[in-house]
Order: structure tokens, then sequence, then C-alpha cells
């Protein structure tokens, strides 16, 4: 089942079916959904929600794979490219902002430099620091995965846009 095969009034209908189980009786919730106010339509929201991410996650990794990268090859690409900081990005930034060790940001660093994706340079402000650049390939690479991402959130965003219109309701 794809995100394009649910839709809110299936959540809706999901929801309802569950509070109306036994001859139409009302679901018993735990204490922990009372005491939270958790209802059988925000578990479906929530279901719904993660779906909705896995799909573009999903996506994601097929469009990487399509140009030969891992989906964590072009994530990291896109720190390197969108870092905002005045100094440039260094290894440890680019760990810190995929959440992983240094040392596998080490190793990721060292596939892209091999694929010609990035270069990588001695800070001369702190020779400790390595300096991460998009090559010119990395570039042409990075800004076709990016415009293919763009075009898949666009056509996810009325999703998205209603799940948080609908949670700020609640």
């Amino acid at each position: 089942m794809s995100l394009d095969d649910i839709s809110w009034d299936d959540i809706n209908r999901f929801s309802a079916e569950c509070y109306n189980i036994a001859e139409g009786g009302t679901m018993q919730l735990r204490k922990a959904e009372l005491r939270y106010h958790l209802t059988a339509h925000d578990y479906a929201q929530l279901a719904a929600w993660r779906l909705a991410l896995r799909t573009f996650l999903r996506f994601s990794e097929r469009a990487a794979a399509e140009v030969g990268l891992a989906a964590q090859q072009y994530q990291a690409l896109l720190v390197v490219r969108g870092w905002a900081e005045e100094r440039p990005v260094t290894i440890s930034d680019l760990a810190r902002e995929l959440y992983i060790k240094h040392n596998s940001a080490v190793g990721l660093v060292d596939r892209l430099v091999q694929q010609r994706l990035l270069t990588r340079a001695i800070s001369s402000a702190d020779r400790r620091k390595v300096e991460l650049t998009l090559t010119p390939h990395g570039r042409t690479i990075l800004a076709t995965l990016a415009a293919l991402h763009r075009r898949e959130l666009r056509r996810l965003g009325p999703v998205f846009k209603r799940f948080f219109a609908d949670i700020s309701r609640r």
C-alpha cells in the first residue's frame, strides 16, 4: 500500500470503526491513552504520517541509488551544499549533522572523494580540522537529486499540509 492509496477519509473511517467495535459500544481506552488524551484517530494519524515519511525516504533512497549513491551520501552532499555558517563545513560538522560517529563520517567522505563528488582540505585556521567542498561533478549530481526531491515534496505537500492542519486543530 502506498501513500496515494490512503486518504484522510480512510483514517477517519478507521478511527470511527475502532470506536464502534462491539455492537455500537465504545472502545475501552487504557490509562495512558486517557492520560494523554489519545484516540484511535490519533494513532491512525501518526501511522499515516509515518507512512508518508517512509514513502518519501524510500523515494529518496531510490533516487540516490539511480545516480550511484547511497542515501547517506546524498544527505552528506546536501549538508555540505546547504551549510549556512560563515566557516566551511568540516568532517566533525558533517558527523554531527548526520548523527553519525566521526570515524563513520571520515569513511563517508573517503567514498565521496573517491567518487570525485567532494574535495577535502586541511583547514588553514585549524590544522586539526578537514574542510569539505563540493566538486563541480558533485554539484551537478546534487542539483539533479535536489530537483527530484523538491518535485516529490511538492507532490506529497498536500498530504503533509492536511496532516499538520488536522493535528493542530486537536
